[in-house]
């Protein structure tokens, strides 16, 4: 961890939050239409079985068209280099991140790792039904 960077954190704590606010760890101009991956100054160790899972916080993309093209972004559990934060912005004019700005959500999730198998599958009652088969 850097010295300028935050720790993840909950802004109403745990029971009222899912995700945790990721920060800046320097500022940044997002010109439109051009990704950045922005630094936290945060890197990781997760347990086993466990992924960090980087979404957009919805006020910067109500509020300035700032979102991430790769939403949700994983943080594997074998990851253990800086994260940072693909973001951009779809606005006209420039955005200006700035350092201990609020840019992500971090959410820590389980997973179940799966083993493939070759076979016939099931039959469902939606079948091999895709975009718009349930129905208006």
């Amino acid at each position: 961890m850097r010295a300028q960077a935050w720790l993840p954190e909950y802004a109403h704590g745990p029971a009222e939050d899912a995700g945790m606010d990721l920060r800046a760890a320097e500022d940044v101009t997002l010109e439109p239409g051009v990704p950045v991956a922005v630094p936290t100054g945060l890197a990781v160790e997760l347990p086993p079985g466990f992924e960090a899972q980087i979404r957009p916080r919805s006020g910067l993309a109500l509020n300035h068209a700032v979102t991430m093209p790769n939403s949700p972004g994983t943080i594997d559990p074998g990851y253990r280099g800086e994260i940072r934060v693909i973001l951009l912005n779809l606005g006209r004019e420039p955005y200006r991140v700035r350092r201990g700005d609020r840019i992500a959500q971090m959410i820590v999730a389980r997973y179940e790792p799966v083993e493939w198998e070759e076979g016939e599958l099931n039959s469902s009652q939606r079948g091999e039904g895709g975009f718009g088969s349930s129905g208006r």
